[in-house]
């Protein structure tokens, strides 16, 4: 690789991200904080570059796939991490974290980008059948790992006794699992929009696309550690502001999900809105289907209470979004409206969160 493309902003942001970070300057005060505020939007623009280098080589669907899963894994090892440092007081960290996550792409995301594709075009046209193949598995396992624990009698309280948790954890990753066996290989052009003009299409060399996902995952790690760094001040700004602590979990899951929320709008503006729509599904499908597995086997390991099952209001909003998802899905095509009620949503789940 040529030096001139490493002088690129997308390489240098990780590296000083990740020197600024290592240095122990995070945390020493507001300029400090406000620094690595900078870095770490840096890093997320520069992740957004990378994955679109190997989505360029890989292509369809593989490139939301690789971003998705990337954002996943790293997701679980901050939950994962916060909860052995936390112990039995971050029984419900991993219910709550899943949950914000999957109201902010639901609502958050693909409401911005159907409002964003539908104020430049009218309307943006996806193959309803891979819409459909999505929802069908996120609403599954949504009420196996969200909504079930409430009614299940084996033990008090929203938990999942042992079996319970082992045999919803298997049910997840078979889910999951046979989805992506659909979406890679029997039905792949379920997923895939046809080129209008396949001969423009720029494809990377091998060693470009080498180098970016290399540093796709070094700009995802940081976001995460930078969003992990920053947490205690995020809490001290939301505890000033007089909010309910679980605000911070809002905010921590948005800075993750940043890299694939700006991927997803640029595809919509692009007028490739199957990419949105495999970028911010299959996120949610990840999200959900392969942290909870992994949470649970830490939580056994360790013997960690595990509170996976929402309360009435949030169950109502969660409803409400699939709902709307689900309608705003079903004729292929998108318009603004769909965005906007998307989006009021988020704003009714992120108020509520304000103010219970």
């Amino acid at each position: 690789m040529k030096i001139k493309e490493l002088l690129h902003y997308t390489y240098i942001f990780p590296i000083l991200a990740v020197g600024y970070y290592f240095s122990g300057a995070m945390g020493t005060g507001v300029i400090s904080d406000v620094i690595a505020g900078i870095l770490l939007t840096g890093s997320v623009i520069s992740a957004v570059h990378h994955a679109e280098v190997v989505a360029h080589k890989v292509g369809e669907p593989f490139g939301t796939i690789i971003l998705a899963l990337c954002i996943t894994i790293l997701e679980v090892a901050l939950i994962i991490s916060l909860m052995v440092a936390g112990g039995d007081q971050a029984i419900t960290l991993a219910r709550d974290t899943v949950f914000a996550a999957v109201m902010l792409i639901l609502n958050g995301i693909l409401g911005i980008c159907i409002l964003v594709g539908g104020v430049k075009y009218y309307e943006q046209f996806f193959a309803r059948t891979s819409a459909t193949t999505y929802l069908v598995s996120i609403v599954s396992i949504l009420i196996l790992t969200l909504v079930l624990p409430n009614f299940t009698s084996s033990i008090n309280g929203p938990f999942y006794n042992q079996a319970q948790l082992v045999f919803v954890s298997i049910a997840c990753l078979v889910i999951y699992g046979t989805f992506l066996m659909v979406q890679t290989v029997r039905h792949r052009n379920y997923f895939i929009v046809p080129e209008e003009h396949p001969e423009e299409n720029y494809i990377p060399s091998f060693q470009k696309t080498l180098s970016s996902f290399v540093f796709l995952i070094i700009c995802l790690a940081i976001v995460v550690l930078m969003a992990k760094g920053l947490s205690s001040t995020i809490e001290n700004m939301v505890q000033s502001l007089g909010a309910p602590k679980s605000l911070v979990g809002v905010i921590i899951a948005g800075m993750v999900l940043l890299p694939e929320g700006l991927a997803a709008i640029r595809a919509a503006r692009s007028n490739q809105i199957q990419s949105s729509l495999n970028l911010a599904l299959g996120s949610a499908l990840a999200s959900i289907g392969l942290t909870i597995p992994a949470v649970s086997v830490v939580c056994i390991m360790y013997d960690i209470p595990l509170v996976l099952g929402l309360d009435k209001k949030d169950i109502i909003l969660l409803s409400l979004s699939v709902f709307i998802v689900m309608l705003s899905l079903s004729r292929g095509k998108t318009n603004i409206l769909y965005g906007t009620v998307l989006l009021v949503n988020l704003a009714a789940y992120i108020f509520t969160v304000i103010v219970p």
